[in-house]
């Protein structure tokens, strides 16, 4: 019987994000150096920041990601952890 470490396990069952989540935490890295998380809804694509600062100073922005994304989806900004 052969053992499996549980990296082992859990590796095989690993999805890559969705295109959509990568695009913007990229843009968020590249553009601000910040690290955000996002979470696909029905017709949302919602990014959490951590901070009302980078909240407010990605509003302008939502415009340019939402076409990098290529989808139909309304872009949300929450601030939470």
């Amino acid at each position: 019987m052969a053992t499996h470490a549980l990296s082992d396990i859990l590796a095989d069952r690993f999805e890559p994000e969705p295109p959509e989540i990568v695009v913007v935490k990229d843009y968020v890295q590249e553009n601000f150096g910040k690290t955000v998380a996002v979470a696909i809804r029905d017709k949302n694509l919602i990014i959490t920041t951590q901070s009302s600062a980078l909240a407010g100073a990605l509003r302008p922005h939502l415009y340019k990601i939402k076409m990098k994304c290529g989808t139909d989806k309304q872009l949300l900004i929450r601030i939470g952890h």
